[in-house]
């Protein structure tokens, strides 16, 4: 039996990757994909997801989540300037988020905002429904917010995110996802629901080197085209010229794999806590790791991963007839 998945993204070609994967993934059934400001604006990411869905083509078509809202202000004084070392992911991923490509426009009938198609999908499956957060965690905050047993609906909420024992990348302390939503990213992952988390930690481990591209890009199917022969030598392209790396961190399509295959990760309960006010530290996830039995567990934290195990998932997946 399939399990019934939706993922909330901000594409992002890490993003788009882990979109096309769960498309074609027979053990997973792709509810719905909605939208959320971060690395692009709302509507960016609005248009993004529905040129990765075409671009996929696949048999059953998930419902979308659609938003305007813009991108988030990554300014810590409200001066207008960056803080210091702010990496702009777009710089990673291209002025609209998914490289130089040219996005075909796809026009959205009768788009529905994304925390309703959230709380729609999810009162329809009760208990049902994995939630997989990729960008920030303001629309898992609205939704809360207009559905209070919104998080205790769902079977599971992954949050690809926050760092336990390495530093950031946005900031020197912070992570991306957290940081550019902070409120919202304490309301959620502060509440008393079960959740899981991600961190960069483990996110980074696995990294898709050239050579491993050129393997895959040998099996690739035809409907993901788009992704080897744009997208992908973008980003590892990018990835060399901005931070030094000879591969690209394959973080979104990690966090699928977590929940896709559980079994290639381990996990542990952590103390989180998350700094709001830091003028250095704003958006650091902060686990207390301390030898005191007083403190109590509040999230589950993804702590080891199978990286070979990973990339089995992707060679096959992407031997999947679509």
């Amino acid at each position: 039996m399939s399990r019934k998945l939706i993922i909330d993204a901000d594409p992002g070609i890490g993003d788009a990757l882990a979109i096309a994967l769960a498309l074609r993934d027979p053990s997973l059934d792709l509810i719905g994909v909605t939208a959320v400001p971060g690395c692009v604006n709302g509507q960016v990411a609005t248009q993004n997801i529905l040129s990765v869905v075409e671009a996929s083509d696949p048999t059953k078509r998930p419902r979308l989540g659609a938003s305007s809202a813009p991108r988030p202000e990554f300014t810590l004084t409200g001066s207008g300037h960056y803080p210091p070392g702010f990496l702009d992911p777009l710089r990673l991923n291209g002025d609209y988020g998914l490289g130089e490509s040219e996005v075909p426009f796809v026009e959205l009938h009768n788009p529905h905002e994304s925390a309703r198609v959230l709380i729609d999908l999810v009162r329809n499956n009760p208990h049902e429904v994995t939630l997989l957060t990729l960008g920030p965690l303001s629309n898992v905050a609205v939704a809360c917010e207009l559905a209070p047993d919104f998080l205790d609906q769902l079977q599971r909420l992954v949050v690809m995110g926050g760092a336990v024992r390495t530093g950031g990348d946005v900031t020197a302390a912070a992570e991306f996802n957290i940081y550019a939503d902070t409120v919202s990213a304490t309301s959620v992952l502060l509440s008393p629901s079960t959740r899981t988390m991600l961190p960069l930690d483990i996110a980074n481990r696995v990294s898709l080197s050239y050579d491993q591209f050129d393997r895959l890009k040998q099996t690739r199917p035809f409907e993901l085209k788009w992704f080897f022969d744009e997208l992908l030598p973008f980003a590892l392209r990018t990835h060399h010229e901005e931070l030094g790396l000879e591969g690209l961190p394959l973080r979104e399509v990690t966090a699928l794999v977590a929940i896709a295959e559980p079994r290639f990760f381990e996990s542990s309960p952590m103390n989180l806590a998350i700094e709001s006010a830091g003028h250095l530290t704003r958006g650091a996830t902060v686990f207390d790791q301390r030898r005191i039995p007083r403190w109590q567990t509040n999230i589950d934290v993804v702590d080891e991963v199978d990286v070979q195990g990973v990339f089995d998932y992707v060679a096959r997946v992407l031997q999947t007839s679509g």
